[in-house]
């Protein structure tokens, strides 16, 4: 029952570790992409390029006129934000059990459970991307899905704006279907 009790503790200590990470990421990340916006404003004033600037353009034709210019990511995208946000903290704590693995003289069950740790990551990001896809088939804009030890969220897309029931009973039984999550564990939001 110790070692039961011992695997629990590393995977509770993982999820908060990947919260606060997400977390830490989240407000690092808007302090740096108000910062980028500031010095971009000023650098068009004065004319001058910032070296190293990049953009990521959506790569989309506009009717064969080239790549659509209002298409590149500036960092208010939702969708995209979330998702780097969520595989930056879950890198981060792939990381971290990897470490505690490898360490020389670390126990044979503290590298069994950090081995567990990054199986049940990689399954909540396999999860997670097949949510998504499944759920962008079925005609939404967009979605991402953030998966928890007894719970998933899903935040989806829709030209209205709103979810109707029939949205949430399709977006519900795709996500009961991969993850095997009651309904009770699931949560539906519409991004506004």
């Amino acid at each position: 029952m110790s070692a039961r009790l011992k695997r629990n503790a590393v995977v509770v200590t993982m999820a908060l570790l990947v919260c606060a990470a997400a977390a830490l990421n989240w407000k690092f990340t808007g302090e740096q992409a108000a910062e980028g916006v500031k010095e971009q404003n000023a650098a068009e004033e004065t004319g001058t390029k910032i070296l190293g600037e990049a953009a990521l353009v959506s790569g989309k034709e506009d009717d064969g006129e080239g790549a659509d210019e209002e298409a590149v990511y500036t960092g208010s995208d939702y969708f995209a934000s979330a998702r780097l946000t969520r595989q930056q903290a879950r890198d981060n704590a792939i990381s971290l059990l990897q470490e505690a693995a490898g360490q020389e003289g670390a126990a044979e069950n503290v590298a069994n459970e950090a081995s567990e740790g990054i199986q049940v990551l990689a399954s909540y990001t396999m999860k997670e991307a097949q949510i998504e896809n499944l759920v962008t088939a079925k005609g939404y804009a967009d979605c991402v899905a953030f998966m928890g030890e007894d719970s998933v969220s899903v935040v989806v897309s829709t030209k209205s704006g709103e979810l109707t029931g029939e949205d949430v009973a399709k977006i519900t039984d795709i996500t009961m279907t991969e993850t095997g999550y009651p309904a009770s564990g699931i949560r539906i939001m519409a991004a506004n």
